[in-house]
């Protein structure tokens, strides 16, 4: 093989490997011997089993009197180093996430009081069937019923929607995985549990007003 002026003789073949950037495909790579370089520098690669702090410890101590006119300039580990490649990635990850959490929670506290309000403009017919001797459970079944079929009619339209969203975002993030249901199994849990108890607390403040009281509430 012939590189410029200089002529090398490839001695084996390696699997591809990326360097600078985890997203882009594998450039092409010519491994050479040190002594064959234009420029005085090169890497050392260390596999190891244990912690690699106390690995770099012993290899500094190693190069230093085996080596001693060659400096160690740094020593980064694996992990340090694909963190550092992917600064950008986790930034944006870390915005998304709390833009989707503050979303989520804005549409929790939304449903939380229409709900609330909803179950509070119905004081006086809770009163009317408290009057009539309805079971206080099987008002607040009642009620919950309601609200739950609201909630997961919501739901209904919601998380189509959320899971065609993900796909969308998908197609622009390259290898993003969207085969796993748990964050809109986890969202549309939170959003039946607070309406739940959007429901349920307002009308056991009304189960605890006097049915006179409550029937000519407005």
């Amino acid at each position: 093989m012939t590189k410029g002026e200089k002529t090398y003789e490839v001695v084996g073949v390696v699997g591809d490997a990326k360097y600078n950037d985890l997203q882009q495909p594998a450039p092409p790579t010519i491994y050479a011997n040190l002594l064959q370089q234009d420029f005085i520098g090169s890497q050392l690669a260390i596999r190891t089993r244990i912690n690699p702090d106390g690995v770099a410890i012993a290899v500094r101590q190693t190069e230093a009197t085996i080596l001693k006119t060659v400096p160690i300039v740094r020593i980064w580990t694996m992990t340090e180093q694909i963190d550092s490649s992917i600064v950008p990635q986790r930034l944006i990850a870390m915005l998304s996430a709390g833009f989707g959490a503050l979303g989520a929670l804005l549409a929790a506290i939304g449903l939380y009081g229409l709900l609330a309000y909803t179950v509070a403009r119905r004081t006086h017919e809770i009163g009317v069937r408290v009057a009539l001797g309805a079971a206080g459970t099987d008002v607040v079944c009642m009620v919950l019923r309601e609200a739950l079929w609201m909630v997961c009619a919501g739901l209904a339209i919601g998380a189509p929607l959320a899971y065609w969203g993900k796909r969308v975002a998908a197609s622009l993030i390259p290898d993003l995985p969207v085969a796993s249901p748990l964050p809109i199994v986890v969202a549309v849990s939170i959003m039946i549990a607070v309406g739940l108890i959007a429901a349920y607390l307002p009308t056991r403040r009304a189960m605890r007003v006097d049915p006179m009281v409550a029937l000519r509430y407005e």
